[in-house]
């Protein structure tokens, strides 16, 4: 049954791929043989539908024809091949309308899924779409997703209960959530993740994104480091929060959220280490909730509004709101487009709305000539507003009570030095 020591093909257990067979357990039969020992089973060009969940063993690696991730024919491919038309594809179709069934893919220790493309040929973009449970749930030690092509799963990747997972080169349009971490106690890494419109971008399917979709929800990680995380028009980009094992910490770099109602929510992180942000970019409203204990690092970053676009996105009120009490540091970034949407009760909205416990701003570039640039809450304890740029002149708002020091800005657009003076 092995071609090569150590290689299963699935065609050697039966698997037929027609697009019609269910290949269940054929491919079960293939991976349960690998497990005897460590290997790779291999899945040849061609679609194989699938009706039950798969677990890959111990040390078994499930490998396709892809030496990259591929891309397809959607919403921004229009002319490229359609899924199945080359390489291997894995269609799975249980669990239609069951969001808590059991994940397709379970991957074990030592356990990688790599060069796929998997494809839900029942989905609908003609309205919500339909439930399914997570794609891959990965598990024990070490486990790895590498080039595959998620086109259009409901529920990408469950990375919990996991130590030292690797997702890289992972590409897509997950409809509901993208990728779960949560009780990590080992490094997790996240490398290379695109989330955009590869199968459609019905109105539907936009919609319904805008108003229940996820992209990065990070849970009790012992470090998680993502570098270059990209994802568009879901309700939320990157979401932090405890989820019943604590909050985590992570370092985010060459990361970014475009065209969203919220780009980053901040509910929890962890007080000691928090989360930092480098050279990252986002598009739409970045949120600090009041539940947050941790620092907020922001270096480097780019942060643009989004005008109203739908009822589900309706454009950027501010582009940072601060609140809780861990310390919030903004060096070096730029900020435009704010006051899209601005609030009914603090108008105009400013691009920084701090309402946090201290705040540093500095070396900072505020390129639109608005009314409002920074807003200082008078429940702000201390805030120091230091070496920035601002068009037109710094429009700073002191409320009555905060505490913030302010000094040394610059100013475009007018001649004249401008004044400042230090609130109490």
């Amino acid at each position: 049954m092995c071609e090569l020591e150590g290689i299963f093909s699935v065609r050697s257990f039966g698997a037929v791929p027609d697009g019609s067979s269910d290949n269940t357990q054929a491919f079960q039969k293939a991976l349960d043989e690998a497990g005897k020992t460590g290997g790779i089973v291999w899945a040849g060009p061609g679609k194989y539908r699938f009706e039950g969940h798969l677990h890959i063993p111990v040390g078994v690696t499930l490998q396709g024809t892809f030496g990259s991730v591929p891309a397809h024919n959607g919403h921004r491919d229009a002319g490229l091949p359609k899924p199945g038309d080359f390489g291997t594809v894995l269609m799975p179709t249980a669990d239609k309308g069951n969001e808590g069934g059991e994940p397709f893919l379970t991957l074990s220790t030592n356990a990688t899924v790599k060069g796929l493309l998997i494809w839900y040929p029942d989905q609908t973009d003609e309205s919500d779409p339909y439930p399914y449970p997570w794609t891959i749930a990965m598990r024990g030690k070490n486990p790895a997703v590498i080039d595959t092509e998620l086109l259009n799963p409901y529920n990408a990747i469950d990375a919990t209960g996991n130590e030292r997972h690797m997702i890289k080169g992972v590409y897509g349009q997950p409809l509901r959530r993208g990728i779960f971490i949560n009780a990590i106690y080992d490094i997790g890494r996240v490398e290379d993740v695109h989330f955009n419109p590869w199968w459609s971008m019905s109105p539907a399917v936009k919609t319904f994104m805008e108003r229940e979709g996820q992209a990065f929800i990070i849970g009790r990680t012992d470090w998680e480091y993502m570098l270059n995380c990209f994802s568009i028009f879901y309700k939320e980009g990157f979401v932090f929060d405890d989820f019943g094992q604590g909050p985590g910490n992570a370092v985010l770099t060459q990361c970014g959220h475009d065209i969203a109602p919220v780009t980053v929510r901040i509910k929890k992180l962890q007080p000691h280490a928090g989360v930092s942000f480098n050279n990252c970019q986002f598009m739409g409203d970045f949120v600090v909730e009041e539940s947050n204990r941790g620092p907020v690092r922001l270096n480097g970053c780019g942060f643009w509004g989004v005008g109203h676009a739908s009822a589900t996105n309706p454009g950027t009120q501010s582009n940072l709101h601060l609140k809780g009490t861990g310390h919030v540091i903004l060096n070096g970034c730029h900020f435009t487009g704010w006051d899209q949407n601005p609030d009914a009760k603090d108008r105009p909205s400013p691009s920084i709305d701090i309402a946090c416990r201290s705040a540093s701003i500095t070396a900072c570039d505020f390129i639109d000539a608005k009314p409002c640039h920074i807003r200082v809450r008078s429940s702000v304890e201390d805030c120091a507003i230091v070496s920035n740029k601002f068009s037109g002149g710094p429009k700073i708002l002191v409320e009555e009570g905060a505490r913030a020091q302010i000094g040394f800005n610059l100013s475009t657009g007018q001649r004249e030095q401008p004044k400042f003076s230090i609130p109490g």
